[in-house]
């Protein structure tokens, strides 16, 4: 057989497309009106998108300055995101709005059912890549696609308020638990104050009254025990005088008189002498004269109290009278308005007046910036007509070639095949059985 036989002739082959051309231009048109069918009788589908960026720091400067919530710009962006991206969020929408919803269910599903058929193709919420150095701020992109019959429009842009809310409402539930809480525990610090300082007062007043009640005792003590000295002192007074008087009786002394003029009476001078005299040594009391001693003695036996001749017992009367009423303790006693004798508890009650008189408005709480809003699409995503068409008719082209291609090599095959069975000799062996060539040089 000749080598040449194995290798395609590609005029041949050409010239056998080209005869086929018929059906090349059947496969081709066929295949493109099936496209252009499907273009024109497809179900239309449209997309729309909405892009959030994070709003200005003036949105967010009344929440900030409150020092209760601090929420930065991108952190509220974050929360908005995460509320689009939420399934809970997603089905809450979805029950509240049900009328937008009517395409998307189906006979024999149930309301979860038909949102998740919704909620696992129609919308998409796209992020930035961390890693892309082109993107000058962060932002949330959602988009949605949705048939001719629904208003992508009013649930995109219904859905993104509708987040925006929620996480504004909830932002706001925080702020409120947040605010109670530090007013709880702002009223537990000042009760906690108020306690202590009830206790100190407690301790103050009982520390005084204890002072005052020890002074006191020591001073009837020592008012005691100056009598008695007093006492004590009379009687020893007494018992000095009575003495005195024996002796001045037993000397004839019956007025005061001193040693000299004693002397001198004994010598019988007539002269007149005035005596100056000096003398470091007390004169016995006896030199004083009975009647003056006795006088002294029986003033000593009426008196019925020494208090007058100490200036301590006077002394000791003046702070007894001064104790018996405690002033400082009166005064705490009296105090009607405790809280204002409260210590540190000025900042407290400042912040409390400040949490209560906190007034955010959480309506008009900017947590993001809606970019772009969804807009109605002029033209369908899906399908697209031209190149369809085109896909097609380049489909329909090489279908119609490839078989084209197919019928020719299957005839060369045929045509090979029928031409080498010709050229073999046909042998009968004795049994009258064919037998080729190879055969016979065989046996």
């Amino acid at each position: 057989m000749n080598a040449h036989a194995d290798e395609i002739d590609l005029f041949a082959l050409f010239q056998s497309v080209w005869q086929q051309k018929k059906l090349i231009i059947g496969c081709t048109v066929a295949v493109t009106l099936g496209g252009l069918a499907y273009a024109l009788l497809a179900p239309r589908i449209y997309e729309v998108s909405s892009v959030l960026r994070p709003a200005a720091l003036n949105e967010l400067d009344a929440l900030n300055r409150s020092e209760v919530y601090k929420l930065p710009p991108a952190d509220a962006l974050s929360k908005v995101g995460a509320a689009l991206e939420s399934y809970e969020t997603r089905l809450e929408f979805f029950r509240s709005h049900q009328d937008l919803f009517q395409a998307f269910k189906r006979p024999g599903q149930t309301l979860e059912q038909s949102f998740e058929d919704f909620n696992r193709n129609s919308i998409n919420l796209i992020l930035p890549d961390p890693k892309a150095s082109n993107t000058l701020s962060s932002y949330i992109k959602l988009e949605m696609q949705y048939p001719k019959n629904v208003d992508g429009v009013a649930i995109l842009n219904g859905f993104v308020e509708y987040a925006i809310d929620a996480e504004r409402e909830r932002i706001g539930a925080d702020l409120k638990v947040i605010v109670n809480n530090r007013l709880n525990e702002l009223k537990g610090k000042i009760a906690a104050a108020r306690s202590n300082y009830k206790t100190d007062k407690e301790s103050k007043i009982a520390s005084l009254l204890e002072s005052d009640n020890i002074r006191r005792a020591q001073l009837e003590d020592e008012l005691k025990a100056l009598r008695l000295q007093l006492k004590e002192q009379r009687k020893d007074r007494m018992a000095e005088l009575t003495e005195a008087i024996s002796i001045a009786k037993s000397m004839g002394i019956r007025t005061p008189t001193t040693p000299s003029s004693m002397s001198d009476a004994s010598h019988g001078s007539s002269t007149q002498v005035i005596r100056t005299e000096v003398n470091t040594q007390d004169i016995p009391l006896y030199f004083m004269g009975y009647e003056t001693l006795e006088a002294e003695r029986t003033a000593l036996q009426k008196r019925t109290t020494d208090d007058f001749t100490e200036k301590r017992i006077a002394e000791i009367g003046k702070e007894l009278q001064m104790l018996r009423i405690n002033r400082q303790v009166q005064e705490l006693n009296k105090r009607s308005n405790e809280d204002i004798f409260l210590k540190d508890v000025f900042p407290l009650r400042a912040e409390v007046a400040r949490l209560r008189n906190l007034n955010i408005d959480m309506d008009r709480l900017k947590l993001v910036t809606i970019d772009r809003k969804a807009l109605q699409p002029v033209t369908p995503i899906k399908p697209k007509p031209v190149l369809v068409v085109v896909l097609s008719l380049m489909l329909g082209l090489t279908l119609g070639m490839a078989v084209a291609l197919l019928r020719h090599f299957i005839h060369s095959y045929r045509a090979s095949h029928a031409k080498a069975l010709l050229a073999t000799p046909v042998l009968l062996d004795q049994s009258g059985k064919v037998r080729g060539k190879d055969d016979d040089t065989t046996q």
